[in-house]
């Protein structure tokens, strides 16, 4: 299977240097001045500023608070939802947030026992706020969001094509665009939603769906959603199935952290995962 290829857009390159950005706080020992930030990523201050506030809509000094680990405590002390009172206000909060452009459904566990016997996947590489995605999608919607900024293009596509062992997989990116577009709020009233088609196994099904509850700007607990599927006790494989999430960043698993507010694991990467938070909790605030 051979990919095409692609150029980066200006999310993708927006990605590139906030990525640039945490590794250079993540190895400073106090806070970083915006000057010395700049400096160190060749830009102008302006430059770089007119970046960060296009990419987030907050400022650099702001945003690297949101990036700080603790952040993440603040939130789950401070922010953190109940997915029994997500669930009773649904996903139509105010807002223009991802979480407003999907509609979901799931396959049935026969259907998943023929691990994509019969299935045809489509799939196409595209740029997103966080770099370069690769999406893959049915008739019925998108299956699967992989992000490639940490681990490379080449893990995330072998790790989508051996969920679906048995599915045929067409290279179609034109087919998945108007719902790529829409999912990432690049595109408004084109779709009334953008579509997912949940493969995955019964227990793995639920614990999807209990994320798709949280919102955005929010976070929630393995716990919590253990105890929201209806087995309080199965928090390690609440942890696993949340692990197995086909569709990053659509399902929200990034937003689900460990009770004492650590952050947890992320298929896609730590850095992902924090900037994601960082980025939700800016543009809520925005």
């Amino acid at each position: 299977m051979t990919q095409n290829t692609h150029t980066s857009d200006e999310s993708g390159y927006h990605y590139k240097v906030m990525r640039r950005a945490i590794d250079i706080l993540d190895a400073a020992e106090d806070p970083v001045q915006l000057e010395d930030i700049a400096a160190q990523m060749g830009m102008s201050v302006a430059h770089f500023q007119r970046l960060f506030s296009r990419w987030v809509g907050v400022s650099p000094k702001r945003y690297q608070q949101y990036l700080m680990l603790g952040h993440a405590k603040n939130m789950l002390r401070d922010h953190a939802t109940t997915l029994e009172a997500a669930h009773e206000v649904g996903l139509s909060g105010t807002g223009r947030l991802h979480d407003l452009f999907l509609r979901w459904e799931s396959m049935s566990p026969g259907e998943f026992a023929r691990q994509g016997g019969g299935l045809t996947i489509y799939w196409g590489w595209f740029d997103s706020p966080f770099g370069l995605a690769l999406v893959m999608g049915t008739e019925k919607g998108i299956c699967g969001l992989a992000l490639a900024a940490e681990l490379g293009e080449d893990w995330a596509m072998q790790d989508l094509l051996a969920r679906w062992p048995k599915a045929t997989f067409v290279e179609d990116p034109m087919m998945l665009r108007p719902w790529v577009l829409t999912a990432f709020g690049a595109q408004d009233g084109a779709l009334d939603k953008a579509p997912l088609y949940l493969i995955g196994a019964p227990f793995q099904i639920k614990v999807w769906e209990a994320l798709l509850r949280v919102p955005s700007g929010q976070v929630t607990t393995y716990s919590d959603i253990a105890a929201t599927v209806g087995n309080p006790k199965a928090v390690r494989a609440v942890g696993t199935a949340v692990g197995r999430n086909p569709v990053s960043w659509l399902i929200p698993c990034h937003r689900a952290l460990r009770k004492s507010g650590e952050l947890g694991g992320y298929h896609w990467g730590l850095p992902v995962k924090r900037t994601m938070l960082a980025y939700e909790a800016a543009r809520a605030e925005a």
